[in-house]
């Protein structure tokens, strides 16, 4: 016989996250990286692949994307990213995803300074 204790699930309604605060916060996310313009639908279309009225859909957050097109949008907006890792209550995340951003930055800043100076790694590193 199995104990008493422990045989009770979570309540659903404890576990998911409210559809419409999942909804708002995709389509803020989005607002804030393109912007509420059609430019900002074509981008989301060419992102998932997804109809106009889908990407409208999205962008004014009546809907939210499912599925792989979460994931296409997760790919290509920092802000999406960022959204989803709050709402998964894993928002300390952000600041790795920041860290390798802002990385890449400094390095195609390094690129045009050595480009400007004439110099380079290699020659930086030869220098020492």
């Amino acid at each position: 016989m199995f104990p008493k204790m422990g045989k009770t699930f979570p309540d659903a309604d404890e576990r998911k996250v409210d559809r419409l605060k999942y909804q708002t916060a995709i389509a803020a996310a989005l607002k804030r990286e393109l912007g509420g313009s059609h430019r900002a639908i074509k981008i989301v279309m060419r992102w998932t692949d997804v109809s106009e009225r889908t990407a409208k859909n999205w962008l004014a957050g009546s809907h939210g994307p499912a599925g792989e097109h979460l994931v296409e949008l997760m790919r290509n907006s920092n802000e999406v990213l960022a959204a989803v890792l709050v709402l998964s209550g894993r928002g300390e995340l952000k600041i790795g995803a920041g860290l390798h951003e802002t990385r890449e930055a400094l390095l195609q800043v390094l690129n045009v300074l050595d480009g400007l100076l004439g110099t380079s790694e290699a020659g930086a590193a030869e220098n020492e």
